[in-house]
């Protein structure tokens, strides 16, 4: 995360106010892909990096957002704001203030900066850390307080419905609710959650193939319409069966025949993740970490040939890891169609395992590779000056 006391600075500079700075981590999933908008289960980490929010407050009745990330500023009146989305970065914060402003509450006027180092377009959810930071900030100046899930959902509403991204609960609720050195075993359909306690001698080892991606692109929307298209023949026979949360595969060799062929195996990925995140949350408990890297391998089968979201580069990252020293499990984590691996590494080895992945990838990819060696951080905060985020 960057330092606080910078932003801060570049804040006063800039608007020539004190400001309350707010920080929003990204996230990354260790198991349960395409299962949340399912009403199913997902087990994300929070990471050490974040979206940093400083804001101020104006009496000019504007709002002003600027982006320190891209240098740029826009400028609204804080009574007539975008009605809508138009594929502008600032999407994202008036997202969030569209939906405070439909819950009742009058948005004043402020500036606010913004400044983050979650890779854009890696599936680390960059845009749920802008959306929850600048809620936290927001509401601090209107002196209202919601509950963890409550904001959460506030922040997925903005993407949804503002923004126009189909995307489920689990980045923004991660970004909110996660505790350091823990993962997150989150029910989609309650948002009811249990904390997975992440061994200490263990790293969470995130490499970026550098391919990028957008969840609000053609191949999201498609698979998100074939998994619904699955669970509606299900549904024909079972009509309790209204997410394929509900669904078994015993569901699908009954009436998968019914399905197009592309929505029966997108609903075997979701139906089996679901069993196997579930089942991960409780290797972790018992301390049984070879169990958790089978699980993450079959994870990882299941998104590439089942779902097909994943993509040669990341197919080959997972690959190349398997061989080395120090591995637990190694899988394609987000959205799909690019972005990030999560490698759950021994602690001591992962320095020499993240050079190595480095090397081997470029050397068959012709991509050289960022990797990060990360831990899992706390939830949204407000964050007081001095205060850093070190990463280990």
């Amino acid at each position: 995360m960057h330092d606080p006391a910078v932003l801060r600075s570049m804040h006063l500079a800039r608007f020539k106010a004190e400001p309350a700075i707010f920080a929003a981590p990204g996230r990354v999933n260790l198991i349960g892909e395409h299962t949340d908008y399912a009403e199913g289960f997902v087990m994300p980490a929070a990471i050490d990096f974040a979206t940093l929010a400083a804001i101020s407050r104006r009496s000019d009745g504007k709002v002003v957002i600027y982006s320190e990330n891209f240098g740029k500023e826009r400028v609204f009146e804080a009574d007539a704001l975008p009605p809508a989305a138009n594929g502008h970065w600032s999407d994202y914060p008036l997202g969030v203030l569209s939906i405070l402003a439909e819950e009742g509450h009058r948005i004043p006027g402020f500036s606010l900066c913004l400044w983050g180092d979650v890779p854009l377009g890696s599936g680390l959810s960059s845009s749920a850390a802008v959306e929850v930071a600048t809620a936290l900030a927001v509401l601090s100046l209107l002196g209202a307080r919601y509950s963890g899930p409550a904001l959460a959902r506030f922040c997925q509403r903005a993407e949804n419905e503002f923004v126009g991204a189909n995307c489920g609960i689990m980045d923004q609720f991660i970004s909110v609710n996660g505790e350091e050195n823990h993962a997150l075993l989150l029910d989609c359909r309650d948002l009811s959650y249990k904390l997975v306690p992440l061994p200490h001698d263990t790293a969470l080892v995130i490499a970026n193939t550098m391919v990028k991606h957008a969840v609000s692109g053609s191949e999201y929307t498609t698979r998100r319409a074939e998994v619904e298209d699955a669970c509606a023949v299900i549904a024909r026979h079972r009509p309790e069966v209204r997410f394929l949360r509900d669904a078994t595969v015993e569901d699908l060799e009954r009436w998968g025949a019914e399905m197009a062929p592309n929505a029966l195996k997108r609903a075997r990925h979701v139906i089996t993740e679901n069993q196997r995140t579930v089942a991960a949350a409780e290797a972790l408990l018992r301390g049984d970490l070879a169990g958790t890297g089978r699980l993450m391998a079959a994870a990882h089968r299941s998104y590439s040939h089942d779902f097909e979201a994943s993509c040669p580069e990341a197919d080959a990252m997972v690959e190349l890891a398997q061989d080395l020293p120090g591995l637990i499990g190694a899988r394609l984590t987000g959205g799909g169609f690019g972005g990030c691996t999560i490698n759950l590494v021994n602690r001591k080895d992962a320095p020499a395992f993240a050079e190595r992945l480095a090397g081997r990838y470029e050397a068959q990819v012709g991509i050289r590779p960022e990797i990060h060696i990360c831990r899992a951080s706390g939830g949204a905060r407000r964050v007081e000056l001095g205060a850093l985020t070190e990463r280990s």
